[in-house]
């Protein structure tokens, strides 16, 4: 009989693996180490759960253990921590309830994910200093805001997680300071969306730093200052969102590749540099669909699309995982913001490509018809060949507009194909030129392919 299809991690690759391959071959036996509780559940919606609008942690998981047990039929394993592998032997150490053991396995996937970044600030064991990237630290958050009614949270760090919830505790009657030691915050998604955004969180009352580097947090037990070179600012709640770090460690230990980005490496069908070890997920590279050179861009997407391509390969039928582009969505406030592909000239130029852009601002629907707003597009080509290489986009509507501009980063469209798109026109969604068009038509005049 064929060993399992053991999988290391229970979240958005790893159980999207499992529910795949045990779809495509129910006979296959199926086992997931999870080392903690929660399993398939949405990070994403974490922000909002701390901002009010998800009433229960438990709403923001997508399929419960018991589902996956009693109507899967995954054997699914929580409490159970993977300690070591061994990819010679064909098997995985196990703790649990104070006991380890070795599971044998046919296939593996290791989907062990990222964890939160924690620079070495001191004071980072204070109370009320806290990362969001668990269920748990999420809960534990929304307690403490409950608990101790904190009237002043500083988060450090303006990127998705920065922002989303600089919008959460805002809403809940917190006054707000945002420290970036970057000139921007979004760094990946340009300055025209970056300089946007930026706004209007100041319009909302948030305090931004830029160009300022935190060193440390004061206080006795409980966190009081954010410490900056030469000043402090209050602080009764802290939020350290800098980025996240694959956790490879297990792999790395095992003898497994990692690749330039720090992450797992893989082939296009989520291999490492063992035929039976698979990686997907945060703790693992892909291919960028421009550049083509792995990169690390730990999305959800990008997770379980993984996740369910390696399910369908290890039943019979190889899948490649798909490359990545970035696209990426963020809500500030009444904006949203979004971006695909590749914005910075100086990565495009190393990739080999000539980058020209513009940024262009079109209403998101005709003049005459009520509700339109404006949505500010940056769109990037290539100069020699008109190849579209990415774009960004900001408004208080139709920032989904970006899926457009993806789908045509992943076919390799050129500026002069993607105008020509036959995009859905009416006036309650859209001018007759979509601002997609807009931009196309516009930088079509600054590329000769």
């Amino acid at each position: 009989m064929t060993d399992p299809f053991v999988i290391v991690g229970g979240d958005a690759a790893g159980m999207s693996a499992a529910s795949k391959a045990k779809r495509e071959d129910p006979d296959r036996e199926v086992v997931v180490f999870e080392k903690g509780d929660w399993v398939s559940y949405a990070a994403c919606g974490m922000p909002y759960y701390v901002k009010g609008e998800v009433d229960d942690l438990e709403d923001l998981v997508a399929v419960t253990p018991e589902e996956f047990r009693e109507e899967r039929d995954v054997d699914l394993r929580t409490g159970h921590e993977v300690v070591a592998i061994d990819p010679e032997a064909k098997t995985v150490t196990v703790d649990a309830d104070g006991e380890r053991f070795d599971q044998p396995y046919g296939d593996l996937l290791i989907a062990t994910g990222a964890r939160a970044v924690e620079p070495p600030f001191e004071g980072f064991d204070l109370e009320g200093v806290f990362t969001l990237r668990s269920m748990d630290e999420a809960d534990a958050i929304e307690d403490f805001v409950d608990e101790q009614e904190p009237r002043t949270a500083a988060i450090v760090g303006g990127g998705y997680v920065g922002v989303e919830m600089a919008e959460a505790l805002v809403e809940r009657g917190i006054d707000v300071s945002v420290f970036e030691m970057l000139p921007r915050i979004l760094q990946p998604f340009g300055e025209a969306t970056a300089s946007t955004v930026a706004d209007h969180l100041r319009e909302q009352g948030v305090d931004l730093h830029l160009e300022t580097a935190v060193e440390g947090f004061g206080g006795v037990d409980r966190v009081e200052t954010v410490q900056l070179e030469d000043d402090a600012v209050s602080a009764d709640l802290v939020v350290v969102g800098v980025g996240v770090a694959p956790n490879v460690e297990l792999a790395e230990e095992a003898g497994i590749d990692l690749g330039p980005t720090g992450a797992i490496a893989t082939d296009e069908y989520g291999r490492t540099n063992y035929e039976d070890v698979f990686a997907a997920g945060d703790c693992a590279e892909e291919d960028h669909v421009v550049t083509g050179e792995p990169d690390h861009v730990p999305l959800a997407l990008t997770a379980n699309r993984a996740g369910r391509a390696i399910g369908t390969t290890v039943a019979g039928d190889p899948t490649p995982t798909g490359g990545t582009a970035g696209t990426a969505i963020v809500k500030a406030f009444d904006l949203g913001a979004a971006r695909t592909g590749i914005l910075e000239d100086d990565r495009a130029r190393e990739a080999g490509f000539d980058p020209v852009s513009v940024t262009i601002d079109a209403a998101t629907r005709p003049h005459y018809y009520p509700g339109a707003t404006e949505l500010t597009v940056t769109l990037v080509a290539d100069g020699e060949s008109g190849r579209v290489l990415g774009a960004s986009v900001v408004g208080e509507e139709g920032v989904k507009r970006i899926d457009t501009v993806a789908t045509a980063v992943h076919a390799e469209l050129t500026v002069a194909e993607l105008r020509n798109l036959d995009l859905a026109y009416a006036p309650p969604f859209s001018p007759v030129w979509d601002p997609i068009l807009t931009a196309a038509k516009v930088l079509e005049g600054n590329v000769d392919g």
